[in-house]
């Protein structure tokens, strides 16, 4: 078959099933979810069945570890998300107040007042805090079929206690695509605790600069800023824009350029300099790759797809181009450092040169 017909189908294949999965979003979202998570966990109960508990006891403790923090964390969201709903009406008052100061500014500065006006009109109170529970209920969004990923976690986490037997018997049968899977289990696993780790500390950090700067609801800012943790490349932007806002609201432009730079030195320092250390070659994409796969998969799953850019991308590279040492190539495009390939040692001479010699 020519290879340019072996591209066309191929590249018709990828349409049909991206729009397959995107029209499956709700029910594919959850299932990746899903998978990942038990990635994530698979190495606990391993490790408490080496500490002597029984394999179906060691299961149902991974189990009820990961139900309960995903329980926690959805009851906090929304609690705190109804919190901000009843909070925010009191801000109305607070918004025309600063629209009108800002309107005198600009009047002060030589801006006609018609002009000014038809401009600030355009910045309605409805419409920025209606973008502010956007973020919120899409981030709440994500669990919204909690049932069905717990009960996938439940049915993944059983069959994942015979991972390691699969594993074997396939290393056995096809090596190159063993190694591509463990590789991917491998630097999923190190990326998605290494980020859960480090989102718990900046959620910490940010709640306590956010509670001493007098910003209200600083538990849910965390929150926030720990789910937003896993959005590579504009996370650290949708986190900070629900609590400037407060801030602007609460303090003036003084407050929230405060609240703008504590971000901006915790995610310089902990999300751009300590963070990738950790993570090392587990990711190892590109920045250009890492923001068009949250772009793609945003697109097709929606905020779920943002916050599993990543781990999804790194299950495609393994299965379309780690599996097949012909298509490893890629990788050096994808690759935020790439290395060369290791030279190929020269042909020793024939014996009976040696001899002749």
């Amino acid at each position: 078959m020519p290879r340019g017909l072996i591209v066309i189908l191929g590249l018709a294949a990828l349409v049909v099933t991206v729009a397959g999965i995107q029209v499956a979003a709700s029910i594919v979202g959850p299932i990746f979810l899903a998978l990942m998570l038990t990635v994530a966990v698979h190495p606990l109960p391993e490790w408490l069945h080496r500490k002597g508990l029984p394999t179906w006891l060691a299961t149902i403790a991974a189990i009820l570890v990961v139900n309960s923090i995903i329980l926690v964390l959805v009851l906090s969201l929304a609690l705190s998300v109804a919190q901000l709903a009843t909070l925010l009406p009191e801000y109305a008052d607070d918004f025309t107040a600063l629209i009108d100061d800002a309107q005198s500014f600009l009047n002060s500065n030589g801006v006609n007042s018609t002009d000014s006006q038809t401009l600030l009109s355009q910045v309605d109170y409805g419409k920025v805090f209606g973008f502010v529970e956007g973020i919120l209920q899409s981030m709440l969004g994500i669990f919204s079929n909690l049932l069905f990923v717990l009960a996938l976690l439940l049915f993944m986490a059983v069959d994942g206690s015979s991972y390691g037997a699969r594993m074997r018997i396939v290393t056995q049968m096809r090596p190159d695509i063993a190694t591509a899977l463990t590789s991917f289990s491998a630097g999923t696993r190190t990326y998605l605790i290494v980020s859960t780790v480090f989102g718990l500390i900046v959620a910490v950090i940010d709640t306590g600069a956010l509670w001493a700067l007098g910003i209200p609801l600083p538990i849910l800012w965390g929150l926030l800023s720990f789910i937003t943790n896993y959005i590579p490349n504009v996370g650290f932007i949708l986190g900070l824009v629900p609590p400037a806002l407060l801030a602007l609201l609460q303090g003036g432009p003084g407050l929230m350029l405060t609240v703008i730079v504590v971000y901006s030195v915790i995610n310089v320092i902990i999300q751009s300099v300590i963070q990738p250390k950790f993570v090392g070659d587990a990711v190892g994409l590109s920045v250009t790759f890492t923001f068009l796969s949250l772009v793609f998969w945003a697109w097709i799953l929606g905020p779920l797809g943002a916050i599993l850019a990543i781990p999804l991308s790194l299950m495609a590279k393994a299965l379309l181009i780690d599996i097949d040492p012909s298509t490893r190539w890629v990788n050096t495009i994808l690759s935020s450092a790439p290395t060369p390939p290791a030279p190929v040692p020269a042909p020793s001479p024939p014996r009976h040169e040696k001899e002749e010699s």
